[in-house]
């Protein structure tokens, strides 16, 4: 890489670890130089991520007998998945199995194994009703989804439920209270929550609240597996400045085909062709698994890669923190998958990624590519049932150059440039005819740093830097001036803050999982904190601060506008002409004020049962209270289809008299419907 300064006879170069010249030009610009294979010196007084270990000893589990637990839906019976263990979902990892009901509610859910009811919980979100059982060893089995729950159990909530005149209710039952037997009926299966279609989602967790693979415990005779992963692709990416895949910065996406003969199982997928790298490279895969008679793709449960016949890294998911699930967006390019809607998984641990589920070398994963080496990658994809899918490729160094390729047809020149963990990758689109593209020139004030182009393809040139010698503040490229958007880099595993005229933003340590350079706006009642690419792992606190008055602050709200202009209820509070709330997913953000009361239409009404319709065209149902002859009488929500209805097993208060159900929503609006049954 070579930076020049202007007003400066020398050439700037900076090599992979070091300034070679020019380090006073650069610090009087205030784009001063950073190593670029490691942290910034301004980093260090951060709390550094702590370093990624193996999987912790599971000789307890081990010790689990292989028939210990039941199978809770059918036993004895052929039975398919709709989810295994640890599939990406679109903020963390699938915790359990989601075991198919007949595409029905109502099938017997029974204890796996004998213990007692430690936990239960009523809700219309999350997962729905839900009950857990402890069992004598420590583990305790998670039952989620289901419809209703049995037996004395099902009794003892609903007099809770009555007591404190509410439908959502968690409840911790007594070691004692309520003693079950491997094969009593505890519940019958549902679809409540946020389930997509009938099915129980089971889990089986330890006594660290560690999500464990039920299929770890000898696998059941009910879901037959005999079918290997399936590949679909693979790619290579540059992880520094440095770094090159086929000549080039970027991702390279490669999809291996299957020999020409028959497939067997473990037959390997192998990619043809030698790819060129250097520098430290990601290894990244795209896959899926199938299990016997069964359509639905579900995840990859291991992944293990080898490097010139010598382990490199491994990654088990049969056992992860519930309290960091979260961390999938570590796991995955999340970037990637935002853009381009493809989940690849990192076969590396990226910063920031605490999870307890890898084994790697000294690299973590990442792998140094010598120039004129070779690499022999060997990857095996395996599911809980050991099918196995293996494939190969060959990576062989090659320092990178500088080369030009042209494009005809190009005419105008233009700007656009991409952020990259650290790096800053310009590319300008050049119709000039020359040898090597021109320059591009950063600028901050009346500062100039010129950057010459790393490669030109199809007569567009690319420039690298390093955003941790300095942010500018635009970019110019010939007549062309392009604005950074991006005004602050905030540190990773630290509490940081940032503030202008129209917000105030708050990251604790656990906020973010790498260097994040902010991008922000406002504009005409519109704030923007950064964007979705970029993922969270724990909230920030934001202020909003309105330049023109909110006048019904006790109605008004932060709203979420998602890409489709959706209004999604943030919340937040008020004091005085600013208003704070907690952003758990980046974007864009309106302050709107709701005036309008709940509507709720009557659909059913008799001794037996009612349902109602019910909505809210902006901040969303807060509460919902029925009164049948001045008497509270429980009503059960589901959101998936907005209803409100009476449980037909409850005949606490009969459905007889005068009735009233008053609706609340977040902005306090109410809506009284009255009637008679």
């Amino acid at each position: 890489m070579q930076y020049q300064v202007r007003g400066s006879n020398k050439i700037v170069k900076l090599s992979g670890v070091a300034v070679v010249a020019g380090v006073a030009a650069l610090a009087a610009m205030s784009l001063r130089p950073a190593p670029f294979n490691g942290p910034v010196a301004a980093r260090s007084a951060a709390k550094a991520a702590p370093e990624v270990k193996a999987t912790r000893p599971i000789t307890p589990l081990d010790s689990v007998p292989a028939d210990y637990f039941m199978f809770p839906i059918k036993p004895g019976k052929p039975n398919f998945l709709t989810g295994s263990m640890g599939e990406i979902r679109a903020n963390h990892f699938h915790g359990g199995l989601d075991i198919k009901t007949d595409g029905r509610i109502g099938l017997p859910v029974y204890a796996a194994a004998d213990g007692y009811i430690s936990r239960l919980k009523q809700s219309a979100f999350g997962y729905g009703n839900v009950l857990y059982i402890t069992h004598p060893n420590g583990l305790t089995t998670v039952y989620g989804h289901l419809n209703t729950f049995e037996g004395p159990v099902a009794d003892f909530l609903r007099q809770q439920q009555y007591a404190k005149q509410t439908f959502e209710l968690e409840l911790f039952p007594t070691p004692n209270q309520f003693v079950v037997k491997r094969g009593d009926i505890v519940a019958m299966s549902g679809n409540t929550g946020g389930s997509g279609g009938p099915h129980l989602h089971w889990e089986v967790r330890d006594a660290e609240d560690r999500q464990l693979n039920p299929l770890r415990f000898g696998g059941f005779a009910e879901i037959q597996d005999h079918i290997e992963p399936t590949l679909q692709a693979f790619a290579v990416e540059p992880l520094g400045i440095e770094a090159r895949v086929q000549g080039r910065f970027e991702k390279a996406v490669f999809t291996p085909k299957k020999p020409p003969t028959p497939s067997t199982p473990g037959t390997p997928y192998a990619h043809p062709d030698t790819i060129t790298a250097f520098g430290t490279v990601g290894l990244f895969v795209q896959g899926f698994d199938r299990f016997d008679f069964a359509t639905n793709r579900n995840g990859l449960q291991r992944v293990e890669v080898r490097v010139n016949g010598q382990p490199h890294y491994r990654h088990v998911i049969d056992a992860v923190p519930f309290s960091d699930s979260r961390q999938i967006s570590q796991h995955i390019d999340y970037q990637w998958q935002q853009t381009n809607g493809r989940t690849f998984e990192k076969l590396f641990v990226d910063d920031g990624n605490t999870l307890p589920i890898y084994n790697t070398n000294g690299n973590k994963g990442k792998l140094r590519v010598e120039d004129g080496a070779l690499y022999t990658v060997e990857v095996r994809m395996s599911d809980s049932y050991g099918n196995t899918t293996p494939f190969s490729f060959v990576l062989r160094g090659q320092k990178p150059a500088y080369f030009k390729t042209r494009n005809a047809s190009v005419r105008k020149p233009a700007l656009r440039y991409d952020i990259n963990r650290n790096i800053l990758k310009v590319v300008a689109t050049d119709p000039d005819t020359s040898r090597q593209g021109a320059n591009i020139t950063l600028m901050r004030g009346n500062r100039r740093l010129e950057v010459v182009p790393s490669y030109t393809v199809q007569s567009e040139n690319v420039y690298l830097y390093d955003l941790r010698a300095g942010l500018p503040d635009s970019i110019r490229f010939g007549q062309l001036t392009k604005a950074f958007e991006p005004k602050a880099l905030i540190p990773a595993a630290s509490e940081q803050s940032f503030a202008n005229g129209v917000q105030n933003l708050v990251f604790s340590p656990l906020t973010l999982f790498d260097t994040l350079y902010l991008q922000n706006g406002y504009k005409e009642g519109l704030w923007t904190i950064h964007n979705a690419r970029t993922p969270l792992f724990k909230p920030l606190q934001a202020t909003l601060k309105p330049p023109v008055a909110v006048a019904d602050k006790t109605r008004s709200a932060v709203y979420m506008i998602n890409y489709k202009g959706a209004r999604i209820y943030q919340g937040g509070k008020w004091d005085g002409e600013q208003i704070t709330f907690p952003v758990k997913t980046f974007g864009s953000f309106r302050i709107l004020t709701d005036t309008l009361a709940p509507t709720a239409r009557l659909v059913r009404k008799s001794p037996a049962g009612l349902t109602f319709i019910v909505g809210d065209n902006l901040s969303g149902l807060s509460s919902y209270r029925l009164l049948v002859n001045g008497q509270w009488r429980m009503l059960r929500y589901e959101y998936k289809n907005a209803t409100l209805f009476t449980d037909p097993k409850d005949k606490t208060v009969p459905l007889a008299g005068e009735a009233e159900l008053r609706l609340t929503d977040q902005a306090g609006n109410e809506k009284v419907l009255q009637f008679k049954i």
